[in-house]
């Protein structure tokens, strides 16, 4: 298994937190619920939840040519791509996944996702209290804006 597998070269591409906030806020502003939805991922990227000591696994799965704007992660974590093909944007570079491969995501990562074919991959993160309720892991997990990062960098000093 591999780490990244296909970099742009010279041609490196990446997007400004502006930008990454600003297409967000445009796909919310235009959310129909079926082919564009707001909030946490729905049918169109089917989650699967796994716990074990400490340890919270999430699973997605995503159609050929979707792609979503993911939450800002609090913490160093691992995540594996198990099948597919996908590119990732952030604010420091855009890079190319293909299966199976693993990668370490970094605090402070907000990524946009396109799958160029129908994807799985899974994120690792820690769980010191063993919870199994989502929403308390969210929590535990992500920041849905920069301020709310910010602020949770500040406090945690």
């Amino acid at each position: 298994m591999s780490n990244k597998v296909i970099e742009k070269g010279n041609t490196e591409v990446s997007a400004s937190r502006e930008i990454i906030s600003e297409l967000q806020q445009y796909l919310v502003d235009r959310a129909d619920g079926v082919n564009i939805v707001k909030g946490r991922v729905t049918d169109l990227f089917p989650l699967k939840h796994s716990f074990a000591d400490q340890i919270y696994v999430r699973q997605m799965s995503m159609k050929q040519n979707s792609f979503l704007v993911g939450a800002i992660h609090k913490h160093l974590h691992v995540w594996f791509l198990l099948t597919g093909h996908i590119t990732v944007v952030t604010e420091n570079s855009t890079e190319e996944y293909i299966a199976p491969c693993y990668t370490v995501s970094k605090p402070g990562s907000k990524r946009i996702i396109f799958a160029n074919e129908e994807s799985i991959f899974v994120n690792i993160h820690k769980n010191p209290s063993n919870t199994e309720n989502i929403d308390e892991l969210d929590k535990q997990i992500v920041c849905n804006t920069w301020e709310e990062y910010n602020e949770y960098i500040k406090n945690k000093k």
